[in-house]
């Protein structure tokens, strides 16, 4: 396949620049070691530059990252030790998700289907600030930049300051936080400390693909974060017609149109509803009653 060189850095951008379920691959040759970060659908096109990785470090842990894991067995898989059990076997995968029993049921067969999703119990957890020398001068640091999921994390080659920001990926869809292991008031946090990175061009793992300029990464970054404010004023515009119970607010939608189905939206959404929730009340913007009507306070 065609890709982009940065250096030691290749990228292979996946259907409509990674545009979901497709990612965006990356692989780092180094003078001793080869890495990938992540495998996408694109993974089981590249041929020989990824299969033939020493090491696969996962950025996190969701469906779509983790589409050859099970076929590259011979290389050694490495994630965030918050995200670890969720690579190592289905339970640890079904608790990340932290959907209702039949939901997982629809999941599980859904991922192996389309996604080949095959756990690894032999990976391995790293920290943040962890660091890998592939030699030759080539090397890889992880920033933990949770909210996503608890172990998200950006992997930065830091000769070329190619940083791979995974999903925190500056579409307009906007953050996703809908999992048991996501947290909102994390991804707000990372949304500031993503700026921070010692980096020259940026890699998401979905649709905006590749940005090498500092103001085109900073206008986007501003728009994917100012999706939460949306949300927000959705919701209290919602609240402002009359008070409602988080299911009423979940058959209105906050994330997903309306007639937009998969397994998972339901749970997505009222995962990411009651942590708006809980941040409005934090706030002092809405009150909750014993009933468990919300209202604007």
């Amino acid at each position: 396949m065609e890709h982009l060189a940065f250096g030691p850095v290749r990228i292979y951008l996946g259907d409509k620049s990674g545009k979901y379920p497709d990612g965006n691959q990356v692989v780092v040759q180094g003078a001793d070691t080869r890495v990938a970060f992540d495998t996408p659908l694109v993974a089981q096109r590249i041929g020989d530059d990824l299969d033939e990785v020493d090491l696969l470090i996962l950025g996190h842990v969701h469906e779509d990252h983790t589409v050859a894991m099970g076929r590259l067995r011979h290389a050694q898989v490495q994630v965030h030790e918050a995200d670890l059990a969720a690579a190592q076997s289905w339970d640890g995968l079904a608790r990340h998700y932290g959907y209702p029993a039949p939901v997982l049921a629809v999941i599980r067969e859904m991922i192996a289907r389309e996604f080949s999703w095959a756990p690894r119990p032999d990976a391995t957890g790293y920290t943040d600030g962890a660091s890998w020398d592939l030699g030759g001068g080539v090397r890889v640091r992880a920033h933990h930049l949770p909210g996503h999921t608890a172990g998200h994390c950006a992997l930065v080659e830091e000769s070329q300051g190619v940083a791979f920001i995974g999903d925190i990926d500056l579409t307009g869809f906007g953050p996703y936080y809908g999992d048991a292991s996501s947290s909102l008031t994390e991804f707000q946090r990372s949304l500031r400390r993503v700026r921070e990175l010692d980096a020259r061009i940026w890699v998401t793992s979905h649709h905006r693909g590749v940005i090498a300029e500092r103001a085109a990464f900073e206008q986007a970054l501003a728009r994917f974060a100012g999706k939460i404010d949306e949300r927000n004023d959705r919701l209290l515009g919602y609240l402002r017609e009359r008070p409602h119970t988080l299911d009423e607010l979940v058959a209105r939608r906050l994330l997903y149109p309306l007639g937009f189905e998969l397994p998972y939206v339901e749970s997505a959404e009222r995962r990411s509803i009651a942590l708006h929730l809980e941040q409005l009340q934090q706030q002092g913007a809405v009150r909750v009653s014993g009933e468990g009507v919300y209202a604007l306070a």
